[in-house]
Parts: structure tokens; sequence; C-alpha cells
């Protein structure tokens, strides 16, 4: 299901945060893709619009049945796929959603494999996810930062994240909530200021570089919360102290 809440048309650097739950580790053998999760940011800035989708795997024109081990993995039984959409139904919304983006994915090679199966078999001339949109692996990021590649469970312990998703089960929506949240903090690194001073008007100067603001300039306008947003704002962070995080702004 696709959610448009707060989106926008925007040009800046669109990322969608991906995950798949699928009936098993190979699609050479037969495995198909049961749930997709996608997070959109824009500039590293979650916009609220998800795509969100359960599938139910096919093969040789019936359901597949999965074994209990793959169940209590994503906690997704045959009963509940039973009316769900068969891939082909959405891939097209599926591929319009990323398509143009940069996807991030934890272990992308995995992830990637099963889509592009899941393309082929669709037999409906659709293109492989290399050609719809741009792959970071965060799996290879972790091994470039830490020496070896990660778990995603490791990297939001190590981030202290993990307390801000309740992942029961492993849903593809709720991993991909998560990895935006690990991404974020993965990429968190400062990039080198201009401290240079000046108004970026003369020719030659750094647009960039740290400008004097006029002292006859305009005062900003302060605007206070309402009773209702302070309120909100209680509930929010008694939201994340039962979570077992301490909030940042606590007033």
């Amino acid at each position: 299901m696709l959610d448009t809440k707060n989106s926008k048309n925007n040009k800046e650097q669109r990322l969608i945060i991906l995950d798949t739950e699928t009936t098993g580790i190979n699609p050479r053998e037969g495995h198909r893709i049961v749930e997709i999760g996608c997070v959109e940011m824009i500039n590293r800035q979650l916009t609220g619009r998800n795509y969100h989708v359960y599938i139910k795997p096919m093969q040789n024109g019936m359901q597949m049945v999965m074994e209990q081990e793959v169940i209590d993995v994503h906690g997704l039984t045959d009963d509940f796929l039973r009316d769900k959409p068969k891939f082909e139904e959405i891939a097209q919304e599926f591929i319009d959603f990323i398509k143009g983006a940069e996807l991030v994915i934890h272990n992308a090679k995995f992830d990637v494999g099963f889509m592009d199966h899941e393309f082929m078999l669709a037999n409906m001339g659709l293109p492989k996810t290399e050609d719809i949109c741009t792959v970071t692996d965060t799996l290879k990021v972790s091994k470039d930062e830490f020496g070896s590649p990660k778990t995603l469970d490791y990297l939001a312990r190590f981030y202290k994240v993990d307390k801000l998703i309740d992942r029961t089960y492993h849903g593809a929506l709720i991993d991909a909530q998560l990895l935006a949240f690990v991404y974020v903090e993965m990429t968190r690194k400062q990039a080198a200021l201009n401290l240079m001073v000046g108004d970026g008007t003369k020719d030659g100067e750094d647009v960039n570089a740290i400008r004097r603001l006029s002292s006859s300039r305009q005062k900003l306008k302060i605007i206070h919360a309402t009773a209702d947003e302070e309120l909100a704002h209680k509930e929010r962070l008694a939201i994340v102290a039962e979570k077992g995080s301490e909030p940042i702004w606590p007033n």
C-alpha cells in the first residue's frame, strides 16, 4: 500500500530505505518475496511517505506453503498471505515508487537478487533494479567503517537507535524504518567548514562561505507553541521514554 502522506515533488537527494521478507534465502530455489517495506527520505530527512505491501507467494500457479522456521522469523503465515496480491499485481506501483531514487539496503545483494528475480517472473518486460535506481549497501558501508560487515541489529545497538522501533518480528517496513535511523547515524560526518568571512557577492568569493548578517536586519518573529502543541510534545516525549531512550529536548 502506498502512503503519500507529506509527499512532495523534490529534486533534492531522494533516498528509499528498503527491506524485504521472503519465503527463504535463495530465489533460484523457488523462494519468493512476501513483504516489501520502503521509507522515503529527502536530504536525509524522513518525509512520512512509505510504501508497504504484503505479497502472496506463488509457485506453479498455487500459493507456496512456508516452513515454520521462516514464519517464526517474520511472523507472516500462509493464512495471512492468502488474500494478498501476487507480485505482478503490485510490480508497477512498486517500480514507480522507487524509480530514480537511491536505494539504501542492508545486504543489498540479497534483496536486489530477489527483486530482479520477481521482475523476471512477472513476465511484464520489467527492467532490473540497476536500471531503475542506484543502490547503497549499508552492509558494505559497515565493513568500511568497522573493518568487518555488521548486522543491522549490531549497528542499531552501536548507534543506540535499537529501542526506537519495536522489532518483535523482523517485518520489512519495521526493518526499513530502523535502517533509516541507522543510516543517518552512519553517515553523520560533518563536511569541512569554510571559515571565510564575506557576503558571497564579490567576484571569486565562495558563495558557501560564512557571511556576516547586517545588524540592521529585521528581527525574526518568535512563534510560541500553542497549548495543544505543548501537550502533543509531552505525549511524544513520554513515548520516547517508554521505549527506553532519553529525550534530547525535554522542554
